[in-house]
């Protein structure tokens, strides 16, 4: 559909700065009978037999695995991610509509008699109503399924508004969703090159009943704020610092097939990356030449064609970042053990890096680094690595090495992140609560907790 104002923005390939596509750039106006849209069809919605929203999302999650590789072409050339890893995310992107097409039907509610017996309390869950997403650019399908899912299975209507990087890949999905027999009106799209116009115009909207937002902390503060006047129901996944943990007891094989995940998937360019590797002294060096080892082995080029390890970072402005950030590294005393710079040519492509020694001082050690650069710090005790550890505003994920039982149980306990994998690099799955504390959000997208997001309870009083 065209802009109302005749605007247009074109989507390029981050490996060659080609345009893939131009769409129409929807202005406030369009914004706003978006929202008309998914309020006219909420009550409708609401009032579909969760069966047969059921029904819907089981059958959107047949049609994307049908069309898995149209999909993962599509993420590839507008991200950048090597198609392999696009692949994977159209599978577990696809988790979240068939996970939630089967919590569709398990909206329970409660009887109770009061303690006075004077009473009986009925508690009832219902749909909080039509819904405003902020995607990222980072997982265009995921994010996009992880919201728009638990959204539509708990009865609630939507407008997403997707980044403006990737914004082909949610069109798709929600072309495909009609198509599955999703009626219109109740999920609507709105690309845009002035997210913040757009933002604010619909979250003073009284309509407007519930935000979610998967981006930056600076960026959900500011709407958090903007949200506050209307008491919207809101859900934050925000930034990370992930700690990953390898202590002197850990199988280090192990260890260091789950840094390469952990590190390097989706090009480093995930809020559940490592960016904080503690390694223990008596392992460290070991440690580091057989990270060390596989990164140069790893084969750069475009995502879309097969056979690459890392492809292009999303743009100039995430390119000159990490490059940033690994100079920065150099000059407080670390050690480059591999790559280190950016690759010459077309396209925001960075080498894989590994670097050594990181001191405290260091913006890797403050910041997300959010690009391919695995920066290695030292710890002698578990003390000091559950203070480095904690020792940060963000608390998304931690990832943590050891065979010690014990010490797998006190990581548990005391590390302050809303995640955790313990001898694994890879936590995120539709079956389980995925969010942050501290800074690094509010509220849980996915498992028996995702539906929660978009349920108010109601509790009713019959006098006996």
């Amino acid at each position: 559909m065209p802009s109302s104002s005749g605007a247009t923005f074109t989507v390029e390939d981050p490996a060659t700065g080609d345009t893939i596509k131009t769409i129409a750039d929807a202005t406030v106006d369009d914004a706003i009978r978006a929202l008309d849209s998914a309020v006219a069809a909420q009550q409708e919605w609401a009032e579909t037999p969760s069966r047969l929203r059921s029904d819907i999302l089981r059958r959107a999650f047949d049609l994307l695995m049908e069309r898995k590789e149209d999909f993962a072409l599509l993420i590839a050339l507008e991200m950048g991610k090597p198609i392999a890893e696009a692949r994977g995310e159209v599978v577990y992107g696809g988790e979240f509509l068939r996970w939630f097409s089967e919590e569709a039907v398990r909206i329970h509610g409660d009887y109770r008699q009061n303690p006075e017996g004077t009473g009986s309390i009925t508690v009832s869950h219902l749909p909080v109503g039509p819904c405003y997403f902020i995607t990222p650019w980072n997982f265009p399908l995921a994010m996009a399924t992880r919201k728009i899912a638990p959204a539509l299975a708990a009865g609630c209507t939507a407008v997403i508004k997707p980044a403006e990087l990737t914004p082909l890949t949610t069109i798709y999905l929600v072309q495909l969703l009609e198509e599955a027999g999703l009626p219109p009106g109740v999920v609507n799209v709105v690309p845009t090159s002035n997210p913040s116009a757009q933002s604010s115009a619909l979250l003073v909207d009284p309509r407007l009943r519930k935000l979610s937002f998967t981006g930056s902390t600076a960026v959900g503060v500011k709407l958090l704020e903007a949200a506050a006047p209307n008491v919207l129901r809101t859900s934050m996944e925000l930034g990370g610092n992930a700690p990953f943990l390898v202590f002197e007891d850990a199988d280090l094989d192990r260890a260091v097939e789950g840094v390469m995940v952990a590190k390097f998937r989706n090009i480093g360019q995930a809020c559940t990356a490592a960016n904080r590797i503690l390694v223990h002294d008596s392992v460290a060096d070991e440690f580091a030449r057989r990270v060390s080892e596989k990164v140069a082995m790893m084969k750069i080029g475009r995502g879309a064609e097969e056979g690459n390890d890392i492809g292009a970072m999303v743009d100039r402005k995430a390119l000159a970042k990490t490059a940033s950030l690994v100079a920065d590294a150099l000059r407080t005393g670390a050690v480059i053990v591999a790559g280190g710079q950016v690759v010459p040519g077309p396209g925001n492509f960075f080498q894989p890096t590994v670097i050594d020694k990181v001191g405290p001082d260091a913006r890797l050690v403050g910041e997300e680094i959010f690009g391919p650069v695995l920066a290695i710090t030292r710890f002698s005790s578990e003390s000091e690595a559950v203070q480095s550890a904690n020792d940060t505003e963000y608390g998304l994920v931690s990832y943590v090495y050891t065979e010690n039982v014990g010490r797998s149980q006190r990581m548990i306990e005391k590390l302050e992140t809303g995640m955790m994998g313990l001898n694994t690099g890879l936590v995120s799955n539709a079956a389980a609560p995925f969010g942050g504390i501290k800074q690094s959000g509010i509220g849980r997208e996915g498992g028996f907790e995702g539906i929660r997001e978009y349920l108010s309870t109601k509790y009713t009083l019959t006098p006996r």
